[in-house]
Parts: structure tokens; C-alpha cells; sequence
């Protein structure tokens, strides 16, 4: 209420005297019989201070259970100082207590009281009412009391309804709804998109015949076009056997012995072409190698990719060599293979050599191997006794003469003896196989050979395995 306000403001806004008075009397005030104030009072300061809300009994006395514990022996360990008998209060005391209580005839000592107090067992009760107020001594402390109204009910204690109302209450329920229809129909769209909800259904009309016409109805793939390799030998194989019937054919049509003068004689084909120049090259490699090459002609003469030419036989047909500083020529004489008449067959690349009807031999072809190797097995050791292990090793005998010819193909001098450690495992897998000793072979072709008894397969040794010992001794056939 603002100043100058009010039924009872007085000039200038000023508040009536008794206006206060009056506020405090229309106050509502708590109801109900008054109830003790006790103060505990040791060495001259209050030590405690409690107002007993229950109207209840209140004792004193050095058992833990009662309300005041206090180390005193003048009185018993569970003594009623404050006894509430029906509605009021009583004091009791004792012969050795002293104090002063104000009653509504004035202040008296207890002393004094003891003649008007009832005297129950030696304890004297003097009752007491609600203006009453007094101090009792007891050894060295000291009770202070009065009678107060009660404090008001304090309200239980709440949350605070932003806490109590939880995470549902700070929820936008409008929004959330609004999304939640958002998203469901969003992914209701994508979800029939990627279903077969959308896809017609098939009729049972669609019988066999038309999911025939489907398929025949359905494009053909592509044709892949795959490169086909040609074979040196086979086309110069082919070449001579075209040059040789066509020199039959010039030599038929012509005469034996004629001038060189052919009838329908035609130029070289690019594939024959290709397939003479193929076979040059590797009548160069062989006589770089007849020559005594080195060691990069004897490793381009293990090339797998050049065939092998009968030298022999290429010099009696006497076509391909001619004199001169350069590598390998052809004969300056004769110019193009001809189909007949002069120069025809292969010896007409002889220099000019002029050959008959019948044309010059190329000679018989003959290839030029390697050196071939040999696996000799001796008896194998087993810790544990395995039962197939002669004969599974037997087995072995063709991988590792494969191992070993491959190495010859690096190196035509090798030879030498590998003892292979296999650990066979309670079912008869090897579950690792190692050279334990080599002697003149190389590492490849060693790894080789435990590689191929490490996928081997025994019977099962049982128990905890068996560990086996394999020599293999490697030499070359003929020696």
C-alpha cells in the first residue's frame, strides 16, 4: 500500500498510530496450548537451546535416550524433569536441586516449594502453568524454561514445478507432432519407392509362351573380339610348304630348267612376311650361341619364347647366310620370294642361287633342350609313425622334379640335396613345412619344394602330431 493510500492514512500519506497493531492482531495466530522453550546452560553459556514441539515429557539424565544427556550423579540416569501428566506440565525435583520458578503468585525458590509441592517417592511435583517460567540446577547445569506459542507448521518442502513437471513438460508438443507427421510421410515416400508395392502385378495370362517371346525379344550381348596369337613355327612351317608348291607349280608350267621366267608368280603375303622374319631372328640368336656367347647369350638362349632352329639343316638348305659385316642378311640376288620359276622355295634368300622347278630344301627342324633333372627320395624319419608317408611322398616326386627344372632353366649346372622339417598335426594337416638343410640348390627352388610338402595330407599320426624329416636329392638325367 503506496503512501496517501488506504482508509486509514493520515495527511501526508502518514500511518494512523495503532495501525500496525491492528495488522499484526488480524494476523491469523497458531492455536493451541503453549509448548516448553529449554535452554542448557554449562560454565556460564547456553550450550543448547530446544523448543519440545510435541507437548510431551521431557527428560534429563545420562542415558543416551534421554532428551538432555548430561554427566550429573545427583540424579538418576532417566530422570522426568518436565512431566506431562493428562494436559499440564509438572516440575519434579529433588532435595539436592536448586532455582527459582515464577509462578502466578511470584517468584519462589524451590527450597520454599518443597512445602507446597506433592511429594511422590522422594521427588516433589509442583505443577506448572503456561505463564510459568523459571531455572532449575542440577550440579553444575543449569535449565532455563518458559512457555512459548507453538512455531507455525512449516510446508512440506517441494520441487520446484520446472523440475517436478520432468522432461515432458518442457516438450513443444504441437512441434513434435508436427514433425513426427513430417518424417513419417517423408519416409513412407521412399520407403514405396523402393518397394515392389508400386510394381504391376503379373496376370495369370502371362503364360510360358509369352516369357518366351520375352527372352527372345531381349537384345544379344555384344561380341568380344578376342586377339589370336600366332605361332612362329607353324607360319614358317606354312610358308615353306606355300613356297615350295608354288616353286612346283613356276617349274611345272615352265619347263625343267628354264630361263626363270614363271607364269602367274605373285609377291609374299605380310603373314608369310612376318613368319620369315620371325625365323631369321632365331637363327641369329642360334649362331650368336654356336659361337661361343657369353653368359647373356646363353641366358637369351633360355628364353622360352624363341623357338629352336636346326642349324644344320638351315645351312644345307643354303638359304639366310650371306658374307658380310652385318648381322644376318639375305641374299642380294633374288629379291622377292617368288612363287615359281627362278629363286623359288627358300633357297632362292641364298644370294641369287638359282634353283629348279622343284625348289631347295629347308632341312628337317630339330629343337635344342635344356638339361633335364631328377628327384631321387630317400627313406624319410618321423618322430611319431605315420602310417602313408612313403606313399604320399611318392606322390610328391613329379611337383618337385618341377621345382628343380625350373631352377635348371636359370641354371643348367645346379644339382644338390634338400632335407625338408614338416610338422604333421593330430589330423594329418602339415601345418608348417622348412628347409632345414640345403646344399647346392637356390633359395627359390628350395622354398619351392617345402611350399609343395607344406599342402600335403597325411594319415593322422594321432596324439600331439609327428614331425617329419623328408631328404630329397636333386640331379641331372644322364649323369
Amino acid at each position: 500500500m503506496g503512501p496517501g493510500q488506504g482508509p486509514q492514512a493520515g495527511p501526508g500519506g502518514a500511518a494512523r498510530p495503532g495501525q500496525m497493531t491492528a495488522v499484526m492482531r488480524a494476523m491469523s495466530v497458531q492455536a493451541g496450548p503453549k509448548v516448553l522453550r529449554i535452554g542448557l546452560v554449562q560454565s556460564g553459556r547456553v550450550v543448547e537451546e530446544r523448543i519440545i514441539k510435541q507437548r510431551t515429557t521431557v527428560t534429563v539424565g545420562s542415558n543416551e535416550r534421554a532428551v538432555f544427556v548430561i554427566p550429573s550423579q545427583a540424579i538418576p540416569p532417566m530422570f522426568k524433569l518436565f512431566e506431562l501428566i493428562g494436559n499440564d506440565y509438572h516440575l519434579n525435583f529433588l532435595d539436592g536441586m536448586t532455582g527459582r520458578v515464577a509462578l502466578a503468585s511470584g517468584i519462589t525458590d524451590l527450597a520454599a516449594l518443597r512445602g507446597q509441592a506433592k511429594k511422590v517417592n522422594n521427588v516433589y511435583q509442583m505443577k506448572l502453568t503456561e505463564e510459568a517460567r523459571g531455572k532449575v540446577v542440577i550440579g553444575e547445569t543449569t535449565f532455563l524454561f518458559q512457555f512459548v506459542a507453538p512455531p507455525p507448521v512449516q510446508p512440506r518442502p517441494q520441487l520446484p514445478l520446472a523440475v517436478k513437471g520432468g522432461i515432458a513438460s518442457q516438450i513443444d508438443w504441437s512441434l513434435t507432432i508436427i514433425a513426427a507427421f513430417s518424417f513419417l510421410i517423408h519416409f513412407g515416400i521412399v520407403g514405396a519407392m523402393y518397394s515392389d508395392w508400386m510394381d504391376p502385378v503379373v496376370g495369370d495370362d502371362l503364360n510360358v509362351a509369352g516369357l518366351v517371346d520375352m527372352m527372345k525379344n531381349i537384345p544379344p550381348p555384344p561380341a568380344t573380339e578376342t586377339p589370336t596369337e600366332v605361332n612362329p613355327e607353324s607360319t614358317a612351317t606354312a610358308a615353306t610348304t606355300a613356297t615350295a608348291a608354288a616353286s612346283k607349280a613356276g617349274g611345272g608350267a615352265g619347263g625343267k630348267g628354264a630361263s626363270g621366267q614363271s607364269k602367274g608368280a605373285g609377291s609374299v603375303g605380310d603373314k608369310q612376311a612376318a613368319a620369315l622374319a620371325a625365323q631369321a631372328d632365331a637363327m641369329q640368336m642360334q649362331m650368336l650361341a654356336a659361337l661361343g656367347g657369353g653368359s647373356s647369350v646363353q641366358g637369351a638362349l633360355n628364353r622360352s619364347d624363341i623357338p629352336p632352329v636346326d642349324l644344320s639343316g638351315a645351312a644345307a638348305s643354303g638359304a639366310g647366310v650371306a658374307h658380310g659385316t652385318g648381322d644376318l642378311k639375305v641374299g642380294g640376288g633374288g629379291g622377292a620370294v617368288q612363287g615359281g620359276g627362278k629363286g623359288a622355295g627358300l633357297g632362292a634368300l641364298g644370294g641369287g642361287t638359282k634353283g629348279s622347278g622343284d625348289g631347295a630344301s629347308a632341312g628337317q627342324e630339330r629343337k635344342v633342350e635344356g638339361p633335364k633333372g631328377d628327384a631321387q627320395i630317400s627313406g624319410s624319419t618321423a618322430t611319431v609313425p605315420i602310417s602313408d608317408a612313403d606313399r604320399v611322398i611318392a606322390t610328391l616326386r613329379p611337383r618337385f622334379r618341377q621345382c628343380y627344372q625350373t631352377g635348371l632353366n636359370s641354371d643348367p649346372g645346379m644339382s644338390g640335396k634338400v632335407v625338408i622339417t614338416a610338422k604333421v598335426g593330430p589330423n594329418g594337416e602339415v601345418s608348417d613345412a622348412n628347409v632345414s638343410s640345403n646344399t647346392g640348390l637356390s633359395q627359390s627352388v628350395a622354398s619351392c619344394i617345402a611350399n609343395v610338402v607344406k599342402r600335403a595330407s597325411f594319415n593322422p599320426p594321432g596324439g600331439g602330431g609327428s614331425t617329419l624329416n623328408i631328404p630329397v636329392t636333386f640331379v641331372q638325367q644322364g649323369k
